[in-house]
C-alpha cells in the first residue's frame, strides 16, 4: 500500500488539536517533507493556512498562501489565484494591536464559519526552512487574520474558543454535527 500524498484533517475533538506544540530544533529533511505534504495538504482541502497539529505533528509548523485565497475566500481576492506559499517555523506574534471581526472557516471544522476577533495589527517573528530569522507584519487584511488562526492552532487554541457570539458558535457547530462535542480549550500554566 502506499503512502497518500496527503494528511488526513484532525477534526474538532480530536485531542491533537489542544495540545500546545513543541518547538523544533532542528529544520532538516524531515521537516521539509512535512512542510511539503503539509502545502499539497491545504491546496487539495481548499485552505489558505494549515498548522502542524491539523494533521497531527505536534510541532510549530504552519503553511499560509491567502495569495492563492481558495475559492472560501475568494470575495478577498484582487485577481486570480497565484500560489505563494509562505512556510513558518516557530513562529510567535511579539506584538498585537486594535481589534477587527473576523468571519473565519478551519478545515478542522468543515463547513463551519461564525465571526470571531481579533487584533487589527500584529508582529511576528518565525524561522524559514533554511532556518533564518524572519520578522514581518500584518495589518488588517485575510493574511493578518490567517497568521494569528494558524499560530492559535500551535498553542491549542482553536477559532470556537473566541466566537464573538458564542450561540451563533454553537448553532453552527450543531448543524454541522459537531454541536456534542466536547473540546475544552488547553489548560495554560505560569
Amino acid at each position: 500500500m502506499s503512502e497518500s500524498k496527503y494528511y488526513d484533517i484532525e477534526l474538532y475533538g480530536s485531542e491533537t488539536l489542544r495540545k500546545p506544540c513543541a518547538a523544533v530544533s532542528k529544520i532538516d529533511r524531515k521537516t521539509e517533507k512535512i512542510v511539503d505534504k503539509m502545502l499539497k495538504t491545504m491546496y487539495h482541502s481548499n485552505g489558505v493556512g494549515l498548522a502542524a497539529p491539523q494533521v497531527g505533528i505536534n510541532k510549530r509548523i504552519l503553511v499560509i498562501d491567502t495569495e492563492w485565497a481558495s475559492e472560501r475566500y475568494e470575495d478577498e481576492r484582487e485577481a486570480e489565484p497565484n500560489y505563494n506559499p509562505i512556510v513558518m517555523i516557530n513562529p510567535v506574534i511579539v506584538y498585537k494591536e486594535g481589534e477587527m471581526a473576523s468571519f473565519e472557516g478551519c478545515l478542522s471544522f468543515p463547513d463551519v464559519f461564525f465571526n470571531v476577533t481579533r487584533a487589527s495589527k500584529i508582529v511576528f517573528k518565525f524561522q524559514d526552512l533554511k532556518g533564518k530569522e524572519q520578522r514581518m507584519e500584518a495589518e488588517g487584511d485575510l493574511f493578518c487574520r490567517c497568521v494569528q488562526h494558524e499560530i492559535d492552532h500551535l498553542d491549542g487554541k482553536l477559532f470556537v474558543d473566541i466566537a464573538r457570539d458564542e450561540a451563533i458558535a454553537k448553532e453552527e457547530l450543531a448543524n454541522h454535527g459537531l454541536g456534542d462535542v466536547n473540546s475544552p480549550p488547553p489548560i495554560i500554566l505560569g
